[in-house]
């Protein structure tokens, strides 16, 4: 399977692509720094430099020529401004996905967030609010496009390591996942075709990792 990742630099992705190598598979990570290129390769993956803010749907998708699946996985960080949350955190995964459909690649994997279906409660930080509405909207529009969708909302994220059990649903508790959790649980999605079409949410549980995703594979 090759798998192209926006924000490949990031985290998740980091271990997401560490585990498609691991199975033999081709992670391409969109990177904007070209400083990070060691950084993915050292992780297996294949960097490819892709500034997603500055770039054409035309340019977007013949990068993406050949790609099994998609998975956004960008973000505008700690530190980034209002402004940023939206052409990062929504009009690059938009941009995603108009590629991936011009480029003829079907399933695609949207990383959201917990706390996006209910509008900012008042008193909420703006740029905290501004990052809430542009997950929510980047899940609306890309839903929208034809494209074999499965939307991620993982709860607060930490750096533990993995422990292989979660919950995933529809809605579940608020909680903690780690994010080498999360890579897996995106890893078993993209080996799950018949989860597309579903917006889940992900928290630490006891169910196996493999044992979930199958359960929403139906």
């Amino acid at each position: 399977m090759r798998v192209v990742i926006a924000g490949g630099h990031g985290k998740i992705a980091k271990l997401l692509e560490r585990e498609l190598a691991g199975r033999g598979d081709t992670a391409v990570g969109l990177i904007r720094n070209p400083e990070h290129e060691a950084a993915l390769r050292a992780a297996g993956a294949q960097p490819l430099v892709c500034d997603l803010e500055h770039t054409d749907v035309d340019t977007l998708a013949a990068h993406l020529a050949g790609a099994d699946a998609v998975v956004f996985a960008a973000g505008a960080g700690p530190g980034s401004g209002a402004d940023r949350k939206d052409t990062v955190d929504r009009c690059a995964a938009v941009l995603l996905a108009d590629a991936a459909v011009r480029a003829g690649v079907r399933r695609y994997l949207l990383v959201s967030s917990m706390g996006v279906d209910d509008p900012p409660a008042a008193g909420t930080d703006a740029v905290w609010a501004a990052y809430l509405r542009a997950k929510k909207a980047a899940e609306d529009e890309v839903t929208a496009r034809d494209l074999d969708v499965t939307v991620l909302r993982p709860s607060r994220l930490t750096d533990d390591e993995p422990a292989g059990r979660i919950t995933l649903a529809r809605h579940v508790d608020a909680g903690a996942v780690s994010r080498a959790d999360v890579a897996r649980v995106l890893l078993a999605l993209l080996y799950a075709p018949g989860t597309a079409g579903r917006t889940v949410e992900l928290v630490g549980g006891d169910t196996p990792i493999a044992e979930a995703v199958g359960a929403l594979a139906g």
